[in-house]
């Protein structure tokens, strides 16, 4: 009986966690995704601006140095394990971004499926292929990986003032 119960109590509490977890990875891909900005809720939702930055700091790793952080344990965008995340810019581009862990056509494909239409303005050039989707003004969606057969790694995310 005791046993039982214990195991009750053990899943109510993993239960009752999963949410917040759940919640946490649904923000952050939304701001990779721009269906959220973060130049917007940095005047419009500053409660859970600091959600998101006290879920970053305690679920990745950021050395002094680097542009990215890393996570800690499983991250994903899209269903694709996340290997650095760019919370504020890269290069000239600002907005938020990740390092994912998938070839730029699969990833492409993904995010056509998640979008419901197809990723525009494609490009290959200088070992580089791209591809964004104007989502809204100060919102373009950007794809991004080495030209290099068998790569496996592509940067996605949103850009809100971006060099054209």
């Amino acid at each position: 009986m005791k046993i039982r119960v214990l195991a009750g109590a053990m899943l109510a509490l993993q239960l009752a966690a999963m949410p917040v977890r759940a919640a946490a990875d649904t923000a952050f891909e939304r701001l990779a995704v721009c269906k959220d900005s973060w130049l917007d809720m940095q005047t419009r939702d500053p409660a859970q601006m600091k959600k998101i930055g006290d879920y970053l700091r305690a679920n990745f790793t950021h050395k002094d140095n680097d542009a990215f952080f890393t996570p800690k344990g499983n991250e994903s965008i899209a269903g694709f394990r996340v290997l650095q995340l760019f919370p504020q810019s890269v290069g000239m581009g600002v907005g938020f971004s990740a390092t994912i862990a998938a070839p730029f056509d699969k990833a492409r494909a993904a995010f056509e499926k998640s979008f419901g239409k197809p990723l525009t303005k494609c490009d290959a050039s200088d070992g580089m292929k791209s591809c964004e989707l104007d989502i809204a003004e100060k919102r373009t969606f950007t794809l991004m990986a080495d030209d290099k057969p068998g790569s496996t790694q592509t940067l996605v995310g949103c850009y809100y003032y971006y060099e054209k």
